[in-house]
């Protein structure tokens, strides 16, 4: 039964402002957007390789894998509230406490490592899971307002808000000010908006396996361990998760694919910024598109479409075309990105959605760190990128293919659900 209803509209929706905040400054905007900021500046300050600063994204990267199932059972136990305040709070010490680091290259990786378990906490993921028990005819839009609103406000903003902050008082000061920012818009935001979704009452009389830790008994879905034995669960690791690697390669190489090509540094990075708010908006649209259309299947076009985008990247000579491209890939990228969490609700339900969501997360995030390396490997042995986008068009294409083979949906709305919020749920 969903709990979208006229009584609760305000409460809800404040759950989704509180989350898109959140997403402005989780990891992905307040460290990863801004790395390229810093990076100049620590590598010349220690005397250090750019690629030994840069490794530090990888070991964000590996200890998410670890950390992102172990906060979704966390969430599963004790509910999202609790969790992301504690989490936010040790993220934004984390950050802040890079200002402190001093030129020891492995405390640099401790602390790196530090800030990616944190930051594991309050993320996308997880503010996906609370968006999803409170929405179920609006999920889709409702998350893709605040992740893709959320990711792309913060990952615009923050970059030009450290530039800034670099200007006046150098990036170790920056780093301090970052996390007083991720405390003070994040942490008011999920104490004051952001609450628990109602649960039925779940008691030892109407559950003999009821446990007082497991609120999540009361949801309707699959444990983890059912849907590992799911075609589905495979279907999303091998579907979304080559895609969003892929996209993402290709997004952290928009630049040098432009420039090496003779276009200026202009035009790369104009075609960078188009690829990255369509990503965002296209969460939103892809979101409402979910909703409306009942079926997986709506998603694979997309991919076809990033594929004619990265043909035009590698192809297209004038400013139009390109940016154009960069729109196209956009609209894949967010596709990825938009489909995930709303597939592991609508297959899985939310009974263990957050564990879930933290273990298919985990790959995912590995295929985005990995699939950007094997591009560079690529262009080192041949001089050229042409042959790993050739590759990825193909990818790209077998995403489309694998969309087309998910079931119907396990976890539908009722008619009476949909009654409800047509007759003045929200």
């Amino acid at each position: 039964m969903t709990i979208e209803t006229k009584a609760n509209a305000k409460t809800a929706l404040g759950v989704v402002v509180a989350c898109t905040i959140g997403n402005v400054v989780c990891l992905t905007a307040t460290v990863s957007a801004v790395f390229g900021v810093f990076l100049v500046p620590i590598s010349e300050d220690f005397g250090w390789q750019r690629s030994q600063v840069t490794a530090v994204l990888g070991i964000i990267s590996l200890v998410s894998i670890v950390a992102f199932p172990v906060v979704g059972r966390l969430m599963d136990i004790y509910g999202g509230r609790k969790v992301l305040l504690v989490g936010n709070l040790f993220f934004a010490l984390s950050v802040a406490a890079v200002s402190q680091v001093n030129n020891n290259l492995m405390n640099f990786y401790l602390l790196f490592a530090l800030i990616g378990i944190a930051g594991a906490v309050p993320c996308t993921a997880m503010f996906s899971k609370v968006v999803s028990e409170w929405f179920d005819k609006r999920r889709g839009l409702m998350l893709g307002i605040s992740a893709g609103v959320g990711n792309g406000v913060g990952a615009t903003l923050m970059p030009i808000i450290a530039a800034i902050l670099l200007g006046y008082m150098g990036w170790q000061m920056s780093y301090a000010v970052i996390g007083f920012l991720i405390f003070a818009l994040g942490f008011p935001a999920t104490y004051f908006l952001l609450k628990d979704a109602p649960r039925p009452v779940v008691t030892e009389a109407t559950n003999p396996k009821y446990h007082p830790n497991a609120p999540s008994e009361a949801l309707e879905g699959l444990t983890l361990k059912e849907a590992l034995k799911s075609m589905p669960f495979w279907l999303i690791i091998a579907s979304l998760g080559l895609g969003a690697g892929c996209l993402t390669a290709i997004f952290s190489h928009v630049i040098p694919v432009l420039t090496d090509r003779g276009q200026s540094l202009t035009i790369a990075t104009t075609v960078m910024v188009v690829l990255a708010l369509v990503t965002s908006g296209w969460q939103v649209a892809v979101g409402s598109l979910l909703d409306h259309i009942k079926s997986p299947r709506v998603a694979a076009p997309s991919f076809v479409v990033a594929t004619i985008g990265l043909w035009l990247l590698e192809t297209g000579s004038s400013t139009p075309l390109l940016i154009l491209a960069g729109a196209l890939l956009g609209v894949g990228l967010g596709t990825a990105f938009g489909a995930l969490p709303y597939f592991i609700s609508r297959y899985f339900g939310l009974k263990a959605y957050g564990v879930i969501t933290g273990v298919i997360y985990s790959v995912v995030m590995l295929a985005q760190g990995v699939t950007p390396y094997l591009m560079d490997i690529w262009f080192d042995a041949h001089k050229a990128y042409f042959g790993s986008i050739v590759i990825i068009g193909i990818c790209l294409l077998i995403v489309a293919g694998l969309i087309m083979l998910f079931p119907p949906y396990r976890i539908k709305v009722s008619a009476a659900d949909v009654a409800q919020v047509n007759h003045g749920g929200i």
